[in-house]
C-alpha cells in the first residue's frame, strides 16, 4: 500500500532535492528549533539560522538527493528514515572539494503546527559520509 505524501516528503523535495530556498519560509515556523545540525550542538532556530546551513550543504554538494524511504505520522509528529547520496563537489565542508560521492541514512522526526514544521530532530550518519569522502575529523 503507497503512502501519503507527509510534510517531510515536501520539505526534503522541496527544499533539498529541488533547492528552492523559499520553501524554507513556508514550511518552517519563524520560531521552530532544529536539532542535530547547529554547531556545537546547540539548535539552529528558524529560518534565518537554517538557511547558512542549506547554503553550505548545497554549496558543497550541489547534486544532493534526499529520498524519505519510510514514513510514520502520530499526532503532531512525522518520523521518516531517509536516504541521502551527495557528490563533494563544493567548497565549504573541508579545505578542498573531494569529487567523491556518499551515500548515507538518517532520521528526521518533526513535529508540526498548522502546516509548518515547528521542532525537528535530525540523526544522520555524518561519520559514514566522512570516512567515504576520505575527510578526517579533527
Amino acid at each position: 500500500m503507497a503512502q501519503a505524501p507527509t510534510l517531510l516528503h515536501r520539505w526534503f523535495e522541496e527544499v533539498w532535492n529541488q533547492q528552492q530556498e523559499s520553501a524554507i519560509d513556508e514550511l518552517m515556523a519563524d520560531d521552530a528549533l532544529v536539532h542535530g545540525i547547529g554547531p556545537d550542538g546547540q539548535p539552529l532556530k528558524g529560518p534565518a539560522a537554517f538557511k547558512p546551513f542549506f547554503h553550505q550543504i548545497r554549496t558543497a554538494f550541489p547534486d544532493i538527493r534526499i529520498t524519505v524511504e519510510d514514513a510514520l505520522v502520530d499526532g503532531d509528529r512525522i518520523a521518516v528514515r531517509c536516504a541521502v547520496t551527495a557528490t563533494h563537489t563544493g567548497p565549504g565542508m573541508a579545505p578542498a572539494p573531494t569529487n567523491k560521492m556518499a551515500r548515507f541514512g538518517g532520521m528526521c522526526i518533526a513535529r508540526v503546527r498548522d502546516g509548518k514544521i515547528v521542532e525537528g530532530w535530525n540523526n544522520f550518519d555524518f561519520l559514514s559520509m566522512y570516512q567515504q569522502l576520505g575527510m578526517t575529523l579533527n
